[in-house]
């Protein structure tokens, strides 16, 4: 997959407004990071990096203006009004727009990518949503900050992207307290593993994060990062090597003009 064509991988649910999940394949870096590594923070050449994004926005829609936030596993979102430089990102974990060929781009390496859409109100979001962002509510805030620009949240269709799969992502005891603690129900996000630890569904979280804002339309890709190691790139996988890089993927989502 790393060397053949760039995969865009698309969701039924988000239907013909242009977006795209993508993984390593098709890109230029080498190396630990060898792909379509869209990460500018991952000590990657920035340069071999630009033409990765370049590759993926022209799969999604050649001539859109690609615009990204500095990550930081925290609840915000922001409106985009108009594209800012990778220079001047905002730190925050989420964005929406309603402007045409404004490209929305989150990076991920185990987290779960979300991509939004009420096609009726013109409105598209894009978020990072790893375990702290679903915990601390970023799905939330990004379909609240939506509604400002007048999306109907039962209106809203998502679909989560690659992400950590549940048989991938062993935590210990004190992380899943954290999450019983705060609500109960969480419980179910959680399955026995060795002794003192669990296995932590990410996707199903977020899932369930997205139908208590009241979105109805929400896909599961199924896709796990970290065991599919030609595909996709996994900060955890990398982590349990002892490797001291590991690349982003990209997922985009635009408005056409005449949407």
């Amino acid at each position: 997959m790393v060397d053949g064509p760039v995969e865009k991988i698309r969701a039924a649910a988000l239907g013909t407004v242009p977006h795209g999940f993508f993984g390593r394949g098709g890109g230029i870096s080498s190396g630990a990071v060898a792909g379509l590594n869209a990460g500018l923070g991952s000590g990657d050449d920035r340069a071999a990096v630009a033409i990765n994004r370049a590759r993926a926005v022209d799969a999604v829609l050649p001539g859109a203006r690609l615009v990204g936030v500095y990550q930081v596993h925290s609840p915000d979102c922001v409106i985009v009004d108009e594209p800012w430089s990778d220079d001047a990102r905002p730190q925050a974990d989420a964005m929406v727009t309603n402007r045409p060929n404004v490209l929305l781009g989150i990076v991920t390496a185990d987290c779960a990518p979300v991509l939004l859409v009420d096609t009726n109100a013109g409105v598209i979001g894009a978020a990072h949503a790893g375990w702290r962002g679903a915990f601390d509510g970023v799905i939330a805030r990004t379909v609240e900050a939506m509604e400002r620009l007048g999306a109907s949240r039962d209106a809203i269709a998502a679909a989560i992207g690659p992400c950590i799969g549940q048989a991938s992502y062993e935590v210990d005891d004190a992380f899943r307290q954290r999450f019983v603690d705060s609500d109960a129900a969480n419980a179910r996000f959680f399955i026995t593993g060795r002794p003192t630890h669990y296995q932590f569904d990410l996707e199903g979280c977020v899932a369930a994060r997205l139908k208590e804002t009241g979105v109805r339309a929400i896909e599961h890709l199924g896709l796990d990062t970290y065991s599919q190691e030609e595909r996709f790139y996994s900060f955890r996988r990398a982590t349990h090597r002892g490797e001291l890089a590991y690349g982003r993927q990209i997922s985009l989502i635009a408005l056409r003009q005449n949407l």
